[in-house]
Parts: structure tokens; sequence; C-alpha cells
């Protein structure tokens, strides 16, 4: 059996403990040391100060939403490949892969270009303070250029993870994020470079990264085969894409409009109070991002499954998802919430006041995140099976209907301690809860079912939802 049909046994008859362990675990992984290395960043740069810290912090957002085109194309793509896959059709899969790496790419270098012409306003506009703002503008002058092959990369993981290669994912994160380890303080510190040091230690890795990824198409080991000539913009193609890209990339702006509103609330008490809540996000995207790596892999075994029409195994994949991902966030949650003084006095040198507001803050966010597991499986969920409607809603109400009123109320009524206050993630697992178990819920599936379904697979559909 050849490496691709292996991939395609993966995703469609292997049992599901093993689909998830090989197609999970691997992404997690990736994307935890992923998540490890923007830490060791912060904790390199935080031994120059607060400003600098504050810095990287602010930058951020910009960073991330440069990359939500990777994942409005990689991501929108992937789940529409798995839906293909599951049905045989990889001559359209092909040509879907094809369009969204390229447009990706091009338009992600058409915002970059715009994004650095108008750098000091947009540095402003996320918190820059005065003192924040010069050291800002060199990490983001370097950084953001080098995102170009980050959206290359966060497209192709998308891609890549949707024809069952999660390895190949996870050695294209790790090789990029152990070299930024390595780098880091090298250029920060031996070279005395300062935040300058740090965005070239990244924007070599990103590289890199991107080498590990050319390496696998150049080698012909993916399902695709990645030709300018294959790019199709369709109607049907584009509308697939979007539906399930536009909704993730709302979800990234989101979380940059979030942090940036942090970090101007945050901005009112000092850098300190910035550097804390920068220390924060970081930590808490250690936990985030692992769950999201995890669901990377359970992304495409529901869309191949959904595609294929085996439902009671898309519903086995469901159930066990929610309890793994359910037991890592208590895990994590927990240590986060009897620990913060000790992990968030670890990025500073010693600044009392960023001790306290980071401590305060990690604790409340520790508290929440034990229910991110099944809200992100759910929201996730919709998304790999083509439903962007359902899918935007949840991931609208974390980052944007539930966060967002709280950053900007709060800090009227409470000051400085609004930080310790996150309630997104709790209402949001209600709002997952009851968007599938609510009081109208089987009056609306009953409704769907009868002007949409028509036989006896078509309405086994009802069911995946409920565990």
């Amino acid at each position: 059996m050849n490496s691709q049909s292996k991939k395609m046994e993966l995703l469609g008859s292997a049992s599901i403990p093993k689909a998830l362990l090989a197609m999970g675990i691997p992404t997690m992984i990736g994307m935890l040391v992923n998540a490890f290395y923007n830490l060791v960043d912060a904790y390199f740069v935080g031994g120059l100060g607060e400003s600098q810290m504050g810095a990287i912090s602010v930058v951020y957002p910009l960073g991330q939403v440069v990359v939500g085109l990777g994942l409005l194309f990689g991501n929108g793509a992937a789940s529409y490949i798995s839906r293909l896959l599951g049905r045989g059709d990889k001559e359209n899969a092909d040509k879907v892969a094809s369009t969204a790496l390229y447009s990706s790419v091009s338009v992600g270098a058409v915002i970059i270009i715009i994004s650095m012409v108008f750098l000091h306003p947009i540095l402003k506009l996320l918190g820059a303070t005065d003192s924040i703002l010069p050291y800002a503008a060199t990490y983001a002058g370097i950084y953001i250029v080098s995102c170009i092959f980050n959206v290359f990369n966060v497209t192709m993981n998308n891609i890549v993870t949707s024809e069952g290669a999660a390895k190949t994912t996870m050695c294209a994160l790790l090789t990029g994020a152990v070299l930024n380890i390595a780098l880091d303080p090298l250029f920060i510190y031996v070279f005395d470079l300062g935040v300058a040091g740090a965005a070239i230690a990244t924007a070599i890795s990103q590289v890199v990264s991107t080498c590990v990824y050319l390496t696998y198409i150049f080698r012909k080991k993916s399902v695709f085969h990645f030709r300018v000539k294959d790019c199709t913009y369709t109607k049907e193609t584009m509308s697939e894409i979007f539906k399930i890209g536009i909704p993730t990339l709302v979800f990234q702006i989101l979380t940059s409009v979030s942090i940036s509103l942090i970090n101007n609330a945050a901005g009112d008490y000092g850098d300190s109070a910035i550097a804390g809540m920068g220390v924060v996000t970081r930590l808490i995207s250690m936990g985030s991002l692992s769950v999201f790596g995890f669901i990377k892999g359970f992304q495409p075994i529901a869309g191949y499954s959904y595609g294929a029409k085996k439902f009671d195994r898309l519903r086995e994949a469901i159930k066990t998802s929610i309890l793994w991902s359910t037991v890592f966030c208590v895990i994590f949650g927990v240590i986060l919430a009897l620990f913060p003084t000790a992990i968030v006095s670890q990025f500073t040198k010693g600044d009392a006041e960023m001790i306290r507001i980071g401590a305060a803050s990690l604790r409340a966010n520790g508290i929440s995140i034990m229910l991110f597991g099944f809200y992100t499986v759910y929201s996730s969920l919709f998304l790999a099976l083509g439903k962007g409607r359902e899918g935007f809603i949840l991931g609208a109400c974390r980052q944007g209907i539930c966060f967002i009123p709280v950053i900007l109320l709060l800090p009227m009524v409470w000051g400085a301690k609004w930080n310790n206050v996150c309630p997104a993630d709790c209402r949001c697992t209600f709002r997952s809860h009851n968007s599938i178990h609510g009081d109208t819920a089987p009056q609306k599936a009953e409704c769907y079912a009868e002007t949409n379904f028509r036989n006896k697979h078509e309405r086994q559909r009802l069911n995946i939802y409920s565990f």
C-alpha cells in the first residue's frame, strides 16, 4: 500500500482512536511547540525591558490578521478538500488545493505591502504608546514582511492535514519552532540586536518551515500537484472555500481586535500592564493552540466521514474528541489557576506590577479555558461539514459577541481589575450546547429533515451533533 492509499485508509476506515492519534497528535505537538516558541520569544524579549515586551505584544495581532489570510484560503479549502476526497473526487480536490495556495500568497503579499505603508498609524491603533512605538516599528518592519512565508505555511498546514499527512505538518512546525528557540538568544543578546534580533530569528524559522513544505511538494509526496494551470475560480469552488474561510478569517480578525482592545485598555495603566497581558495572551495560546492542533486532526476525519456518509464513524469521532480535549483543558487550566504568580514572574526581571496584573488575569483565564475543548470541537465540526453559518456564529460568540463588550465595559466599572474577568469561554460553551440541544433544536431538525433529506443516509445526518 503506497503512502497516498494509507492516508485515505486512515481518514476513512481506521479506528477512531487510532485515526485521531495519528492525525491529531502530530498537529497538536507541532502547534504546541509553535506556541512554546512564542513564549520563548517573550521570555528573551522580556529580559530587554517592559517597553520591548509591550512592543511584541502590540505587533502580535497585526501578524495574526496577515496570517488569517492563510486561514481564509487554507482552512476554507481544507474543509472542502476532505469532503471531496470522501466522495472520491480527487481531480477537483487537486484544483481546490492549487487555487487556495496561489490565492493566499498573492492576497497576502498585497496586504503586507499595505501594512508596511501605513505601519505607524496601525501600530498606534493597536495600542502602542510613545515609549513602545519605536520598538514596535523596528520589530514589525521585519516580522510583517516575513509573514508572507507564514501565509504560505498556514495554507499548506491546512491543505496537507486535509489529505492525512499530519506528520509533515508536525515536521514543518517543529523545525521552525526549534530553530527559532535556538536563534532567539543568539540574535537578541549575542549579536546585540534587541527586538530586531527576535524578528530576524522568527523570519528565518518561517523560511525554513516553508522549505519543508516545498520539499514535500517537489518530492511528489502530496496527493495534490499544486500547478498554476489547475487554479480554478468557478462560483462553486470559491463559494465552498469562502463559506468556511471567511468565518475563519473573521475569527482571526476578532481575535486581533480583542487583543488590540486589551492593549489599549491596559495602556491606561502603563507599559507593565500591556506587558503582563501580553504574557497571558501567549500562555493561554499554548493551551488553545494545542486544542486547535488536535482539532485540525479531527476535522479531516469529520469531513471525510461526512462526505462518505459514514455517520456512525463521525459520531464516534465527535464523542472521543470532546472527551480528550476537555481532559486536556481541565489539566492545563488547573495548572494556570493554581500557579499564576510563579508562571508570570518568569517573564520579567522583577516588575511587581506586571506580575500582579498578569497573575490575576492568568488565574481567571485558567478557570475559563477548562470549557474550551467542548466549544472548539463543535465550532470546528460545523466548519468541517461545510456549515459556515453555524460555525461562524459559535466562533463569533467567543471572540466577538461575548468578549469585546466585556473588554469595553468592565474597565469603566472596575478599573484595572477588569482583566480578572474572562467569561467568554463559559458563555460560548453554553451557546454551543444550546445551539445543539436547545428547546427549539428538535423542531428545527424535523423541519430541516422534511424539506431537505429524502433518503435513509441523509436522515442520519440529523443525529451527528448529539452525543
